[in-house]
This record gives structure tokens, sequence and C-alpha cells, in this order.
């Protein structure tokens, strides 16, 4: 490759996490600039993968990521840095507020990444995700016969607080018990209503492996789902689907080799013989598991009796658009609830609640204006909007959807069969939300960025933290 003079960083993006330098500082170490949209699932698996290059390789390179917002709330230095630790991220961030960095280095597309020799040049680049093992190839070329230079690395400044959770998803609730998928922390929690830890689940290191309780790991969780004995996890960072047996605690894996790829249709004999593409949303009904695949834009069900994957909806274009089956395109689906034939999707990338008919798979929007529109109004659903949806859930006793509208941090609900969406009146603004769960006389919400598990009485409309104590 033929290495090519570059700019510097954009003179006003905002350093998130590190004290500020220039390109001309870092020389003398090969660079890699990430230009990503942490909201999008495929820039989390570019930064998982650098991040899994850097493990393998450590003090061989350095990652400076740039954030480049595509929603409002992302313009927040906070709220960015937050959404970007969510993925697990440790390397050093800065917030292109007004793509500055994206038009000087003439970016296209998320993510980008730009790669510079030891002497500040640019010696290559990798648009999208690629072929698997392009982006080892890329690295480990850039960084051979590199010499160690004798320059300090960006070190990140003021990491996340040591709490019980770490940016908590998926939530789960019985009459006696509620299930947290402690996202950060690659761990599931059984607790008391009260939230007193009754159980773990998984080991608390990232990994895919099946066995008891303590034997057992995951690797960043979200959605659960609880029926009689088993618990359902979408193991997001594995790429795969697990159940967790409640009266055992034995956890073993339905789908998934731990790997992104795309799902194969059909009986399943081996567990591990289809890949999955980021599963994150659940919802279970006559014995099949909906399945919301971020990563490629469509929902699939898995049959728990006949072990089949099949693909329900969705084109894989990144999209909002309605009809049947293939016909129909989502946009980065995260969050589902089911009743009756009655599917409904947070496509949170079209910042939209879709449904989709069982029978006959038919997709249709009930609020969402379009891909690049987003906004907090309340009103007719032709009307409303909302920003980056992350979780949803159906109220037991109520023909009722309930709303983590993650971008504007408010909690919204949504009447079936018409009705208006309306925003729930709170004592605050939530950080974060995203994750949903409503039962045993209450709604519970995952605060996701500030660590928290929230109990709201909709009678009263109280709202109190959850005190998890281990």
């Amino acid at each position: 490759m033929n290495a090519q003079p570059v700019q510097d960083l954009p003179e006003f993006a905002t350093w998130l996490n590190a004290a500020p330098a220039t390109l001309s500082e870092l020389r003398g170490r090969p660079l890699a600039l990430l230009f990503v949209n942490a909201a999008s699932v495929w820039c989390a698996q570019r930064l998982a993968e650098v991040a899994n290059w850097q493990s393998r390789n450590p003090g061989r390179l350095q990652v400076l990521v740039l954030q480049v917002p595509r929603f409002d709330f992302e313009r927040d230095q906070a709220a960015s840095l937050k959404l970007l630790r969510r993925q697990g991220l440790s390397s050093i961030a800065l917030l292109d507020s007004d793509w500055d960095g994206w038009r000087r280095f003439g970016v296209t597309a998320w993510p980008t990444m730009v790669m510079m020799d030891v002497y500040g040049r640019e010696s290559g680049r990798l648009v999208g995700l690629g072929q698997p093992g392009e982006l080892d190839r890329s690295l480990n070329e850039l960084c051979a016969g590199a010499q160690a230079a004798d320059i300090a690395p960006l070190r990140e400044l003021n990491p996340e607080p040591r709490v019980p959770l770490c940016f908590p998803t998926g939530l789960a609730v019985t009459t006696e018990r509620l299930y947290i998928a402690d996202t950060g922390h690659h761990r599931i929690l059984e607790c008391s209503h009260g939230g007193r830890v009754l159980r773990q689940f998984g080991q608390g290191t990232a990994d895919l492996m099946d066995g008891g309780a303590q034997e057992a790991a995951f690797n960043r969780p979200q959605s659960l789902v609880v029926e009689r004995e088993c618990l359902y996890v979408a193991d997001t960072g594995n790429h795969a689907l697990r159940r967790i047996n409640i009266i055992t605690g034995q956890v073993d894996t339905l789908c998934g080799n731990g790997r992104c790829g795309e799902p194969v249709e059909g009986e399943l004999s081996d567990p591990r013989s289809s890949q999955l593409n980021h599963p994150i949303g659940l919802a279970l009904a006559d014995n099949e598991l909906h399945i919301a695949m971020a990563g490629d834009n469509r929902i699939w069900s898995y049959h728990l009796g006949q072990r089949r994957l099949q693909r329900r909806a969705g084109s894989g274009i990144i999209d909002q658009r309605d009809g049947a089956g293939n016909v129909a395109a989502f946009a980065q689906p995260t969050a589902l609830a089911v009743v009756q034939q009655a599917l409904y999707v947070a496509d949170a990338l079209g910042s939209s609640i879709r449904s989709l008919q069982l029978r006959g798979d038919l997709v249709q929007t009930l609020v969402g204006q379009g891909m690049w529109s987003h906004g907090a109004e309340d009103g007719p659903r032709e009307q409303a909007s909302l920003q980056f949806p992350q979780a949803i859930a159906l109220s037991p006793d109520a023909p009722l959807l309930w709303i983590a509208d993650t971008g504007n941090g408010r909690l919204r609900t949504l009447r079936l069969g018409g009705g208006e969406l309306l925003t729930q009146a709170l004592p605050r603004r939530l950080h974060g939300p995203a994750g949903l769960a409503a039962g045993a006389g209450a709604v519970w919400i995952a605060e996701t960025d500030a660590h928290a598990v929230l109990r709201l009485d909709p009678a009263s409309g109280v709202l109190s933290e959850v005190p998890i104590t281990e």
C-alpha cells in the first residue's frame, strides 16, 4: 500500500475520555482511526474485533475512536461516551459532533478504519465490516516491522464506577423473582423483587461455555424471557441463544457458535451448526422463540420443540419498509413483545415501532416517520415520534405497550388498537433506559447508563430504585 499524508484530527472534536493530543504527538506507533456511530451494532462489531486484535497483540497499535453522531442525543458528550462504553469500549474516543473529521478524512460509511503508519501517513483503510480475516491481515501488515516507540500511549480517564451492575439491559419478572441481564459484567442475576441477589448465572467473564450456574459463561447478554422453569437469553456478544434451567441452574446453548455470521434456516441437528448475527430482542409464544436479529435487520423464529430456525421478515437492508416477508425492511430491530398472533418490534435506527402478524408475516409501521426522522412528539401515531427506542414490554392486564424511548430519556406508552403515543409522567429524565419488563404489579426499567434498575408503580406514579445487593 502507498502511504499518503493526511491532515490532523479535527480541531473542534471533543475528547471524551482522555486529554487532547495531535496526530503529530502520536507518531512513532501505528495508529488506527476508527470512525463509528455508537448506536450501530455493525460499529459495535468492528469495535469488538479491534479490541480482540489488541488483546492478542498488546502495545503494538494505538486506537482512536471518532464517534460521529446519527441522533440528536449523541451530540451530548456524556451520552455518547456511555453508548460507546456499553459496547465495552476501552480505547480513546473523540466526539465528532459536526462531522468535521468525517469530511476531513473523506469518510463515506460507518464503520471506517483509517490506518496510519509510524510516520503519521495513511497506509490504507477498511470500509464496512469486510470479509472474515480482513481486519487481522490489515492490522498485521500495518504493524509488521514497527519498532517499539518511546511514546506513552494515551490512557482512558474517569472509567465507569465499580457498582453491583454494569450497563444492565434485559429484564424478566415473575410473581416472585426479578431476572437481570448484567450486560457489562457478562452474567445473569436472579433477584428478589427487593433487589437481593439470590443466584448468579455465569462466571462474569466474556466467554461461551455451557454448564452449571458457576461454570457457564456469557458475553454481553441482553434480552431475557422467562417461561415456567426456563429463562431464555439473547447472548448478544456470543451471537447465540442460551437457556437456563431455573430449577437446576444448568446453562445450555440452543443456537450459535460464538461467531457472527449468516444464520442457516432449517432444523439444527447441532446447536452450534448455525451462526447468528447480533441477536438482541426475544419474545416467546406457542413454543417459538422470536428473535430480533439486529446485525442482519431481520426477525427470526426458533421452534423449541423442532429445533428449527426460520426467517420471518426483513430483506436484510437497513430501511423502514412495510410488506410481507422479505419485502419488508427493518433498521436494527432490538426488542420484541408478543400477544396472540401479533409481534411488536422496536426498530432502533428507524426510531419506530413496527408490528409483524405471525400469520402471513405482514409488517406494518405503527409509529415512525422514516429512517432519518426522530423526535419526542406525543399524539396520534401518524404524527408522534421516538428517538432510538431500545426496549418494549406489554402490560399483562391492558392492551398497552410500554416503550423505553432511550434517546429521549423517557418512558412512553402506546395503546394498542389505534391509541396515541404518550409520555409517562416521571419525576426525572431517565439515563439511557434499555430494558423493560411489566409484571408483578409494576413496570421494571433497566436504567442502563446509570447502572441501575428502577420500579414504577403505574397506579401511583411512584418511581423508585431497586437496590441490588449481593
